[in-house]
């Protein structure tokens, strides 16, 4: 993720107050608790293309000899099962 969590929490809290001011939400219980969730909601948007790249590094191991005698491209391999994968799953990054 390139976000750090300090930022991660302004934004949230932006997020929310700016909703308030505009009365386009109402907060009925505590509001630390919804900046809380907004905040993992945003943290694991953020996080979607950091597990797709664990995921395809896992996949390409299986590749690594291919990778090391010069056969394949790791770089462009990578690309590729990304870019299946991204079209696959509907994922925006």
């Amino acid at each position: 993720m390139r976000v750090t969590e300090e930022r991660i929490q302004l934004l949230a809290t932006a997020v929310v107050e700016r909703l308030q001011e505009q009365g386009l939400l109402e907060i009925a219980g505590s509001k630390e608790r919804l900046i809380h969730g907004v905040r993992k909601a945003i943290t694991d948007e953020l996080s979607v293309e950091d597990r797709l790249h664990e995921e395809i590094r896992a996949l390409l191991k299986q590749y690594d000899a291919e990778f090391r005698s010069g056969r394949s491209d790791y770089q462009k391999m990578f690309a590729m099962v990304k870019n299946k994968l991204v079209k696959e799953r509907g994922l925006v990054l």
